[in-house]
């Protein structure tokens, strides 16, 4: 696979709506990063990892580097977590303004440790 245009046009059709939706939010998110296709799944990177996503049989998986998921706890209780992960399921609505907000908070750890790098 070497694009997220192909994982997403391999992907069921019924799912590709999701997949796109997700995949514009990100973008939207953190409009500097690159996306790619990384260990065989949609990658986006912005001063390091930023997320990666991936059709799964029930859900959709986002991969977030941590501490972004610990963090945001309160917010995703509803949702099953691993400490990079949440699964978002196949049959319940994508919860956009939420993604964003790991997205972005995940982009501001990446642009802070930059900086302290420098």
């Amino acid at each position: 696979m070497r694009s997220v245009d192909e994982y997403i046009a391999k992907s069921p059709r019924e799912i590709q709506t999701k997949l796109k939706k997700l995949r514009e939010v990100i973008l939207t998110a953190a409009s500097k990063s690159q996306e790619k296709i990384s260990y065989g799944m949609p990658y986006y990177g912005y001063f390091g990892r930023l997320a990666y996503f991936r059709l799964s049989k029930n859900h959709i998986g986002l991969y977030i580097p941590p501490p972004v998921i610990q963090e945001h706890m309160k917010d995703l209780k509803i949702y099953k977590t691993s400490m990079a992960t949440i699964r978002f399921p196949l049959d319940k609505k994508l919860p956009v303004t939420l993604i964003k907000k790991l997205i972005k908070a995940r982009a501001k750890i990446n642009e802070k440790n930059v900086i302290r790098d420098n």
